[in-house]
């Protein structure tokens, strides 16, 4: 057991803001994430402006700045008034930051203990490709990141599952601990998967396969993923799930119903850092409810 990854002491719960209905939902449960962790929340909006003396009229700059600016800050102030409404009682604060979204949500998951962002934002052409924003910020945020898609889970919590993807990787440990205090906080069950099949080098070899006794080994190993930590959070009722399918299509079958999916950056084989895993990044895609994707220090993907 690896120990539970280190967040900002008293960081916020950041949300990045803008006017899409994803956002919208980013808000609302970014707020009922800072109420359930006793942690103040920001509200972030990104604004990029163009040169005052833009090509043509000189003047275009500086009107498009003021207007655009203008409907940022309405668009914060009425962020607050919805999160007000979901968690009336957190400290929230609320900033219009100049420049693009990526860079400042990236400056500012280094001071947050959660980033959240919706999985489009403006501009998106179809729901079913997770926006730029969300591509890019799990796969560099210096928090956990959580891409809110799918049914956000305001209700009932309890009694929806907190789902994790356990490989043995780096990045699958410290997912591990981050959704077992996920969990905890919910005072949700955990649903640990642990997937096999992507681990046939030789599918010609399958007709003299042993699968049971297979089956029993990869279920072994889960056990022995989560040994100890049983102990550290004795409330947490765990189900262990091993499937013969692939990690991403077993993890989004899982997500119908659960309160949040939490996964690793990469797995098993994972090159670039920089790059999101193509587990990861299917769940952003796909996933039926918010997902929370960690990197092994603990922090969001990368």
């Amino acid at each position: 057991m690896t120990g539970t990854p280190e967040r900002t002491a008293g960081g916020p719960v950041v949300v990045g803001v803008d006017e899409s209905d994803s956002a919208r939902d980013a808000v609302r449960w970014a707020a009922a994430e800072a109420a359930r962790r006793g942690a103040p929340l920001r509200l972030v909006a990104a604004f990029a402006p163009i040169p005052a003396g833009h090509v043509g009229n000189p003047g275009l700059g500086t009107s498009y700045r003021r207007v655009m600016t203008e409907a940022a800050r309405g668009v914060l102030t009425s962020a607050a008034e919805l999160a007000a409404q979901v968690a009336p009682g957190v400290a929230t604060e609320a900033e219009l930051r100049t420049g693009f979204p990526v860079p400042v949500l990236l400056d500012e998951s280094d001071r947050a203990v959660l980033t959240v962002v919706g999985s489009r934002g403006l501009g998106g052409f179809t729901g079913l490709l997770v926006g730029s924003v969300a591509v890019a910020l799990a796969a560099r945020g210096r928090s956990p990141v959580a891409v809110v898609r799918g049914d956000p889970g305001e209700g009932a919590e309890g009694d929806r599952p907190v789902v994790v993807g356990v490989d043995g990787s780096p990045t699958s440990e410290s997912a591990l601990a981050v959704a077992y205090e996920e969990a905890a906080l919910r005072s949700a069950p955990l649903v640990a998967v642990h997937t096999w099949l992507d681990d046939m080098l030789e599918p010609a070899l399958a007709p003299v396969i042993d699968w049971a006794a297979l089956e029993t080994e990869e279920s072994a190993l889960l056990a022995q993923r989560l040994a100890g930590w049983s102990e550290k959070y004795p409330d947490v009722e765990v189900r262990r799930l091993v499937v013969r399918d692939r990690p991403a299509r077993a993890l989004v079958a899982e997500s119908a119903g659960a309160a949040l999916v939490v996964v690793g950056s990469r797995g098993r084989g994972g090159a670039a850092a920089l790059l999101l895993g193509s587990v990861s990044h299917a769940l952003l895609q796909h996933a039926h409810c918010p997902v929370l994707v960690v990197r092994p220090d603990g922090g969001g993907s990368g």
